[in-house]
């Protein structure tokens, strides 16, 4: 497919047959069909084959990392470096020798059809190649004029040299050019032909960028499991799981299927599921997810879900039905050139036609229709948007965003609400001790002490509470013992100390009375609660939590000044959600989501007339950030967020949030801008051409300078800078 206008073709096509609901992607050059199973895939590839493409049928089992997708850029890269190489030797050879006989040698002419041949017939071979297809289909498309144009002014070259002529060239404004001034036109067929391939290659690398959302999804699950029957284990491929079926999951390993814990207990892993930074504790009769991994302890789960079952098949089942969606919108070149290419076609055979008709000769006649048809190439429509992507693309880089193709910047210039995941996106994802309490004792005591038991162990709330007391030296800790699921206990200085949850303390039958308020505030407050006894008596404990970017507030208000609403979007307790919304001023708070859930919260938004960006870091994120409008990865996300994103931020303070979107609205900005400006040169330009105004060397002129007009306004963007736009805080 070359452009937007080939998948819906193809689409069309698809939705022909009984029974099919297709939807066409041409960024990631898939189909999502729905239909009767029984014959569908051989129906569908037919069907596409018969439209003048090719399609194969995906293998969700093969090896995610393979493609069956050719490399499209290293063909692109030979036609450019091939017309580049004859472009210039060539520009020079025909403009100098044909406006300056005296220079000229024998054959000079031939010399220069040698050198373009090779660029009009293989150079070009892609617009030559999309224009049959399409003749043959009865469409036109943007290639057709390129093809036409590029064929026309060659083939008039080589016909004019063969005939020869004894009249003076063309009228330049202040005199004629000699005779055979009509070669020059070689040039103008190579110089659209690299100019124009340039911009496909520049459209190429963005489509490739978007990557795949299946397949990085895939690549979490589980590929083994370790299968109990009979007692016995033996690791087998997950295929082989069966619903009912019991696994062993030692620490480290992927849980291999949702179920529910039969034996044993451990930390669990969920920050790629959940968002959550905490491990959860599981033991008999808990629930697990697959693709999450344990920690800490060895586990026995009954498979539930399997396969295409789990939560995170049904994830990317949802992500790539989100990206298909998007692929629905056409992009305003396509529904510009669907009108222009058969009109401007009409007007250069009209052109033809009228001067034959009205008596001029067929010389005036074939140059003024040739002119209409390079005045009409639309090498300025074609560069408008890549080489404005191209540009802002690198200026988004040099402020650290990631822009992955057009589809980014049409939505950015349409959103009104920006909703933001909290685990890991407003907050560092690390958790931390925020509060320290004691009871009959100083906290400096109780820290002491907890950190002494913690310092051996693993766990990230351990870590956190010794980060706590810092450098200074610990005392010894002696028969220390890691209570899976509640804590941990050893002694120090001769006391017999607990450091873990409540139901550790309401296990070990130790009081917390003395604690009913800290204890009460910090479960209101959606906190994790760390409890601290000695010798059977509660002498302390510690809140800890996820604490927020520095740079969080500063980001939502300035997303608020862009006219932004904002919603903070989160698994955890409402409590916890409010306290963080108030903390940086969202407009919205909504708390308790499952990763399933996002998707729905984000239609349910987008149902009520908003237009929705999603800004979000995890895996439970990737479904979301593909259904928004325009979905934006922070760089400490995981890998399958940022495929599953539009946008991907690498700086690290969340100011690049609202950098990113203005960015992205003024490159939309500058590519509307150089659309209006192409549009109304060639409306401008093609009726001069078709009364003989233009003939075809000012025509060919008059392009290049179109093109060099939209891609200097889009070189405009390599200063822009949010700061002098008053756009960003530090």
């Amino acid at each position: 497919m070359t452009c937007s206008a080939c998948a819906n073709r193809i689409e069309r096509k698809l939705n022909k047959l009984e029974g099919v609901s297709a939807v066409v992607n041409y960024a990631t050059e898939r189909a999502v069909l729905s239909g009767p199973a029984d014959g569908l895939d051989e129906r569908v590839v037919q069907a596409v084959r018969a439209a003048g493409y090719d399609a194969t049928v995906v293998d969700r089992d093969a090896d995610p990392d393979d493609t069956s997708h050719p490399d499209r850029l290293a063909p692109l890269r030979r036609r450019i470096a091939l017309g580049a190489v004859t472009t210039v030797p060539l520009g020079s050879l025909t403009i100098i020798l044909a406006l300056v006989p005296e220079l000229r040698f024998p054959g000079w002419e031939w010399l220069a059809v040698a050198l373009a041949t090779p660029t009009v017939l293989w150079g070009a071979w892609p617009f030559h190649r999309a224009t049959l297809r399409n003749l043959r289909h009865g469409s036109f498309s943007m290639d057709t004029l390129v093809s036409l144009g590029v064929v026309s002014a060659y083939l008039w070259s080589v016909l004019a040299i063969v005939l020869g002529s004894d009249e003076p060239g063309y009228w330049l404004g202040y005199g004629v050019t000699p005779e055979g001034a009509d070669a020059i036109y070689l040039e103008v067929a190579t110089a659209v032909t690299t100019f124009l391939l340039t911009g496909r290659y520049v459209e190429a690398r963005s489509r490739r960028a978007a990557g795949d959302v299946l397949g990085a999804l895939n690549q979490l699950a589980a590929t083994t499991v370790r299968v109990v029957r009979d007692g016995v284990e033996s690791v087998e491929p997950v295929s082989a799981l069966a619903r009912g079926d019991e696994f062993a999951v030692r620490p480290g390993e992927t849980i291999a299927a949702d179920g529910v814990v039969t034996a044993g207990a451990s930390g669990v892993d969920t920050s790629m599921m959940t968002g959550e930074p905490a491990p959860a504790e599981v033991a008999a009769g808990d629930r697990v997810l697959g693709g999450t991994i344990a920690l800490s302890g060895r586990l026995v789960v009954r498979a539930e879900r399997v396969g295409a079952g789990t939560q995170l098949a049904q994830m990317a089942t949802m992500a790539e039905q989100a990206q298909a969606r998007k692929a629905r919108v056409q992009t305003l070149v396509d529904r510009v050139v669907a009108v222009f290419v058969p009109v401007a076609l009409g007007i250069a055979v009209l052109t033809l036609a009228g001067w034959l008709l009205a008596g001029g000769g067929v010389r005036d006649a074939f140059n003024a229709a040739v002119s209409v048809l390079i005045i009409a190439c639309p090498c300025a429509m074609g560069l408008a948007t890549p080489t404005a992507l191209m540009v802002g693309v690198g200026r988004a880089g040099q402020l650290g965003i990631v822009i992955k193709g057009p589809a980014a910047l049409e939505s950015s210039g349409a959103i009104d609400t920006v909703v933001l995941d909290k685990t890991g996106t407003l907050t560092t994802g690390e958790m931390q001790v925020v509060g320290v309490h004691a009871c009959g004792s100083d906290t400096e005591e109780v820290l002491r002490i907890a950190a002494a038991v913690e310092q051996h162990s693993e766990h990230p709330i351990g870590r956190a509470v010794v980060h706590r007391w810092g450098a200074e030296p610990l005392p010894g800790a002696d028969d220390f013992t890691a209570l899976g699921g509640l804590g941990a206990r050893a002694r120090v200085g001769g006391r017999d100390v607990l450091v873990g949850n409540r139901a550790l303390m309401e296990r070990e039958q130790v009081s917390l009375s003395p604690a009913d308020d800290w204890v009460a505030a910090a479960a209101e407050a959606g906190r994790t609660l760390v409890l601290v006894a000695a010798d059977g008596r509660l002498v302390g404990g510690f809140e800890l939590a996820d604490t927020l970017k520095d740079s969080a507030a500063g980001a939502v208000a300035r997303l608020k000044g862009l006219g932004l609403r904002t919603v903070l979007l989160t698994g955890d307790a409402p409590a916890a959600a409010e306290q963080v919304g108030a903390a940086i001023g969202v407009d919205e708070v909504v708390a308790g989501v499952l990763p399933t859930e996002k998707v729905a919260h984000v239609e349910r938004l987008q149902s009520g007339g908003r237009r929705v960006a999603m800004v979000g870091d995890g895996i439970n994120d990737a479904a979301a950030l593909a259904t928004a409008g325009l979905g934006l990865a922070v760089v400490s996300g995981t890998d399958i967020a940022m495929k599953s994103a539009d946008m991907i931020l690498v700086r690290p303070s969340l100011g690049v949030v609202p950098d990113a979107i203005a960015l992205a609205r003024r490159t939309l900005g500058t590519i509307r801008g150089n659309l209006v400006w192409a549009f109304a040169y060639n409306v401008a330009a093609i009726p001069l051409a078709a009364f003989g105004l233009l003939n075809p060397l000012i025509a060919g002129l008059a392009m290049s300078l179109s093109s060099l007009f939209v891609v200097g306004n889009s070189l405009r963007l390599r200063g822009y800078d949010p700061a002098r736009a008053g756009l960003r805080t530090r």
